[in-house]
């Protein structure tokens, strides 16, 4: 397929350079619905793109709610440290609030909906009652789901603080426990570094860093963000690619962590998509320039569509499908196939909203 627009000009910024306001508008568009608008204001401005004012208005705000968001995780992260303090250990940040408080790249514009941090597992519960007296509730799920996520998920059912609404996912690794991939949890939070400046706040190590979001992207990436999540792939990887033996020590821990192939399917689409910088020798060691069966020629053909804004000017007749069928792998990559037959069963019989009402009859 042809790069949409947005792919183009996250490639090159100078692709937007006299682009004519019908296409702006196209441009506007698709990066909302990619949630990559305040990303892109960021973008543009490095390379002093001069953008008409009003496409400009909506990128500036984009960019403008994504820095509030980045106050309140600063904000959560304080408190946390605070809350958290008795388990005497590290507060390990994931994701966007690590991206955040480690002051990277991927932080540029970068909105979401909650705070990630990594726990042991076996602090679980110590942590999820030093949380619950300080306000934050998981209990908006049914009977279901909070079985659900205790016995298979790798992290607590989300929890959402009562006055403040910030939300909040506390795991113990970073795929689930019946995921085919078997990551080495102890090992995460063992070589977990702490950032400069911010004593007890600590971010996974940076081949971590970068397959903790490959994993989310290829075992449980939404639709409406994968093209966001590919971007912050590819600003992970631009930035600590420099860094001596960074290629050799992420292929080699992928393996270790059983998470070789979501790092081959990274490395190909950061290269096709966003034009990443992966050197040919990591490429060729991954097998990542190369689809070498049928089933990684099916996922190349289904993420050419979902790698995209999920916008009408970006899609095309097979866009709907192949997010559907991305969506049932996986969950087929999370659990085997008795586990996920039994819970897609209950799903489609016992509706969640169906379930809660039930709950709170009783």
């Amino acid at each position: 397929m042809t790069p949409s627009l947005l792919t183009r000009v996250m490639r090159d910024a100078d692709v937007a350079r006299n682009l004519p306001m019908p296409h702006w508008d196209v441009l506007v568009r698709q990066a909302r619905h990619a949630n990559l608008l305040g990303r892109l204001h960021h973008h543009l401005a490095a390379a002093r793109v001069a953008v008409p004012e009003r496409p400009a208005r909506h990128l500036l705000s984009a960019a403008t709610m994504a820095a509030r968001q980045h106050l309140s995780v600063r904000y959560e992260v304080r408190t946390l440290l605070e809350v958290l303090e008795p388990l005497q250990g590290p507060l390990v940040l994931l994701k966007g609030a690590a991206y955040v408080m480690a002051g990277l790249p991927a932080a540029s514009g970068r909105v979401f909906a909650d705070v990630d941090i990594l726990v042991a597992r076996e602090r679980l519960d110590e942590a999820e009652s030093l949380l619950t007296v300080q306000g934050w509730s998981g209990d908006k799920l049914g009977a279901y789901d909070q079985r659900y996520y205790r016995r298979w998920m790798h992290e607590l059912p989300p929890l959402q603080h009562l006055f403040r609404g910030t939300a909040l996912d506390v795991h113990h690794t970073i795929l689930p426990p019946t995921s085919r991939s078997h990551v080495d949890a102890a090992a995460l939070l063992k070589d977990s570094v702490e950032l400069p400046g911010s004593p007890g706040v600590y971010v996974l190590a940076p081949v971590d860093m970068v397959l903790h979001s490959a994993a989310h992207l290829f075992h449980e990436g939404e639709p409406d963000n994968l093209l966001r999540d590919l971007s912050d792939l590819d600003l992970l990887m631009r930035h600590f690619g420099s860094q001596a033996d960074f290629w050799p020590r992420l292929l080699a821990r992928a393996e270790a962590h059983g998470l070789a192939g979501a790092l081959r399917l990274a490395l190909r689409y950061c290269q096709q998509e966003l034009q990443t910088p992966v050197p040919p020798e990591v490429m060729q060691r991954s097998g990542a320039d190369r689809s070498a069966s049928w089933r990684e020629r099916m996922l190349d053909f289904m993420y050419a569509r979902a790698l995209r804004p999920m916008h009408a000017t970006a899609s095309d007749a097979w866009t709907a499908w192949a997010c559907r069928a991305l969506y049932v792998r996986s969950h087929w990559l999370r659990m085997p196939l008795p586990l996920l037959a039994y819970h897609l069963l209950h799903k489609a019989l016992r509706p969640a909203q169906t379930e809660a009402l039930e709950d709170n009859r009783h």
